[in-house]
Order: C-alpha cells, then structure tokens, then sequence
C-alpha cells in the first residue's frame, strides 16, 4: 500500500512542477525590466484554470504524503 501512495505521489509532484513552471513563463530576468505597473493583474480564461489545477494539485499532494506518513508508521 505504502509503495502505491509513493508512486501517486511521485506523479503528482512530477505534475505539480509542470504546473508551476507554465505559470512562470514571461517571469524571466528580462520581467525585472518590464513596467512594475502590471504587477498586479486579475487572472482569466486558461490562466485562472492553470492557477486552480495547481491549487489542487498542492492539496492533493499534502493529503498524499500525509498519508503515505500515516501508513507506513514513521
């Protein structure tokens, strides 16, 4: 059971940081010399669903590992 819930949780961080790194494009060293005037902006369409994927997959992950720590005793 234990080896079942590493592997889900190897496939969720694997997806988690897929995730994160397609939310970061266009934050590169060459943003620092953007206008910092749209720095704050609302996210729509494909953007807030990306966002909301990777919410997900963040709660999934701390339930994952909380109970893969429950299962195997350590």
């Amino acid at each position: 059971m234990a080896t079942y819930l590493y592997i889900v949780q190897i496939i969720i961080a694997i997806v988690l940081i897929v995730a994160i790194l397609l939310q970061a494009k266009g934050t590169g060293f060459s943003g620092s010399f953007q206008d910092q005037g749209t720095v704050f902006r609302t996210r729509r369409g494909v953007e807030k669903l990306l966002f909301q994927i990777t919410l997900g997959l963040v709660a999934l992950f701390v339930v994952v590992a909380i109970l893969s720590v429950l299962v195997t005793g350590t």
